[in-house]
C-alpha cells in the first residue's frame, strides 16, 4: 500500500475508512494492507478482485432484470452489472454513511432510475424491507475484521429467500475457512434446492444457491464463458476451473 497516495480518509464507530490511489487504480481500504475495493480508473466496470469475477459467475445461469447488492464497498459490483446490462434495476444497500459518501464521490457511483442507494444493515433489510423480489442476491459484507457473522445466519438466509423469485439465486462471498463450515452448507442446502461454490486464487469461498432445481451447471457452459468473459474484459474461465457443487 505504500505505493499509493492518500486521497482522502475518515471514520466512524465501525473504525477507519480510506481512499488511496495511484495513476492506475483506486482503493477503498477499512485499515492497513486492506483492499476493500479496487477500480481501474480507465475501466471502472472490469473487476479486479477475483471474488468480484467468481461472483458474476451467476449471469451465465440467470437472465436478470433485477438484483440487490448488500455491501456497497467501491461499488465494483454495481459498475460491473450495470456495464453488463444497463437495463437491470439494482439496489445497494449499505450500512455505513461515510462508505456511501466515499463511493459517490471517489468511485462514481450514482443513485439513478436503475440505482437505488439505501442505508441501512443488510439483515434489517432482508427481514422487515418492502423491496420487489429480484433475480440475484449479491452479499458481500466485510468490516475491518472479516466476514460480518449475520452473512452466515439462518435469518440472513430467510431474508434472502424472502425477496428472491421463485428461480432466484443467492450469491455469497466468504473466505476460504467457510468450506469447511458444514452448519452453513446444511442450512443453504435445507433452503435452496442447489448450492455450488468456487474458491478463488485469492483464496475467497464464493457461493451460489438456486431455488430452483437445475439452475447451475458446469455443462455446455463454454459459449457462455466466452460470452461473459468478452463482455466484462475478464477472463472467467480462471474462476470456472475450480467451479462445482459443494458438498
Amino acid at each position: 500500500m505504500s505505493d499509493y497516495t492518500l486521497l482522502w480518509q475518515d471514520k466512524d464507530v465501525l473504525g477507519d475508512i480510506r481512499v488511496l490511489e495511484d495513476e492506475q487504480y483506486r482503493l477503498l481500504s477499512f485499515g492497513d494492507n486492506d483492499e476493500q475495493s479496487k477500480q481501474l480508473k480507465s475501466a471502472p466496470h472490469v473487476p479486479q478482485h477475483t471474488y468480484i469475477q467468481a461472483m458474476l459467475l451467476s449471469l451465465m445461469f440467470t437472465n436478470p432484470r433485477s438484483a440487490i447488492i448488500l455491501g456497497l464497498g467501491g461499488g465494483s459490483m454495481v459498475h460491473a452489472l450495470r456495464h453488463y446490462d444497463a437495463g437491470l434495476k439494482l439496489t445497494a444497500v449499505e450500512l455505513r454513511p461515510v462508505v456511501i459518501a466515499a463511493a459517490q464521490k471517489y468511485f462514481r457511483v450514482q443513485a439513478s432510475k436503475k440505482l437505488q442507494l439505501i442505508e441501512d444493515d443488510a439483515l434489517n433489510f432482508l427481514t422487515c424491507s418492502d423491496h420487489k423480489r429480484v433475480d440475484l442476491i449479491f452479499a458481500d459484507i466485510y468490516t475491518n475484521e472479516g466476514v460480518d457473522e449475520n452473512q452466515l445466519s439462518q435469518a440472513f438466509i430467510d431474508g434472502a429467500l424472502r425477496l428472491l423469485k421463485a428461480d432466484g439465486m443467492l450469491v455469497l462471498n466468504c473466505w476460504k475457512e467457510h468450506s469447511r463450515d458444514m452448519a452453513l452448507l446444511a442450512r443453504l442446502q435445507a433452503s435452496f434446492a442447489e448450492v455450488y461454490a468456487c474458491l478463488t486464487s485469492g483464496s475467497n469461498w464464493v457461493i451460489f444457491a438456486a431455488r430452483k432445481p437445475g439452475t447451475l451447471k458446469t455443462e455446455g457452459l463454454k459459449t457462455a464463458i466466452e460470452e461473459l468473459s468478452a463482455r466484462m474484459h475478464y477472463q472467467a474461465t480462471r474462476s470456472m476451473s475450480r467451479f462445482g457443487p459443494w458438498e
